[in-house]
């Protein structure tokens, strides 16, 4: 039998304490957390958008590349991939493929990962109270969520005119701070089996959705309720300059919904909710659209964010 004096009990309580805070601060089950992305035409800022994802400690990125057969390549992104932090996936040449890749990567990922955020190339997750994702998710208030829904907030053109090369951050710092703007983005909590991806934004609107605050929504519509911009939600870059903004409209086109002059039409009016509206814009983008935009200056110079053409 052995004895162990009185004096030295409390050194080995201590020793033993900090030998279980380290076995279970390196040996647990720590939180898993990817990030299922497509990308087409994103070379400009597609390193700026992997390296914000990697600065809050994101597990792994899946990329699926959508650019044209002969289009642009991520061949520059070898350094992310040697790491295995980022995986690319063959997407090229494949028409409106987002559904059926957001559905592909939660089937081959939902067993490994704990959540699985799904968002774009021009959406920037923004967590002020948290450097580290892993902790963001981690909390209590959580537990009961199946998805977290992030709204958007939308960055306006800034008034630039053509692409320069500096970052997203830089070049577009305005937003609108418009709380009725009710779409976002979701992160799909892992081992969920047999999930109903059926949209982009709410990917399966039956299952228990919260806010960023870990608040049941109990709409199956989008969420409305932002109080303000302060903490969670993400930045949407999602217009860039006017010249960008054709470009991603006449050229790469739309990834959910078939090209046509109808969805341009549609992207473009949303172009001028959110931007101011301007003479050389309208003649900008009818040069380069083809599209005849006499009715959007009626519309829009009666707006309230749109008082005047000038």
């Amino acid at each position: 039998m052995i004895i162990i004096k009185e004096k030295y009990i409390g050194k080995l309580t201590l020793i033993l304490s900090i030998f279980i805070l380290l076995y279970l601060t390196l040996f647990k089950d720590k939180l898993k957390v990817c990030l299922c992305a497509l990308a087409k035409l994103e070379n400009n800022y597609i390193k700026e958008f992997i390296e914000h994802y990697k600065q809050y400690n994101l597990d792994k990125i899946y990329l699926y590349d959508n650019n044209d057969i002969n289009g642009e390549n991520f061949n520059f992104l070898s350094n992310y991939t040697k790491t295995n932090f980022l995986e690319i996936i063959n997407y090229r040449g494949i028409k409106q493929p987002q559904l059926k890749i957001y559905r592909e990567c939660y089937l081959n990922n939902y067993k490994k990962y704990n959540w699985i955020l799904f968002y774009d190339i021009d959406e920037f997750i923004n967590i002020t109270q948290y450097s580290d994702i892993h902790d963001f998710l981690s909390q209590k208030k959580f537990t009961k969520c199946k998805s977290i829904y992030l709204n958007w907030r939308i960055h306006t053109d800034n008034d630039l005119f053509f692409y320069d090369n500096r970052s997203l951050v830089e070049r577009f710092p305005r937003f609108i701070n418009d709380t009725n703007y009710c779409i976002g983005k979701s992160i799909m909590r892992g081992n969920i089996e047999n999930l109903h991806i059926t949209g982009c934004h709410i990917l399966d609107p039956y299952k228990e959705r919260c806010d960023g605050f870990g608040n049941i929504i109990k709409t199956q519509s989008f969420y409305c309720k932002v109080p303000d911009f302060k903490y969670n939600y993400i930045d949407h870059y999602q217009f860039k300059s006017t010249q960008e903004f054709v470009d991603k409209i006449n050229i790469r086109g739309d990834c959910q919904f078939k090209q046509g002059s109808k969805i341009i039409y549609k992207k473009i009016l949303e172009y001028f909710r959110f931007n101011q509206l301007t003479k050389k814009k309208i003649k900008y983008i009818s040069n380069r659209t083809g599209l005849n935009l006499t009715f959007i200056e009626t519309k829009f110079s009666i707006d309230s964010r749109n008082p005047k053409i000038y």
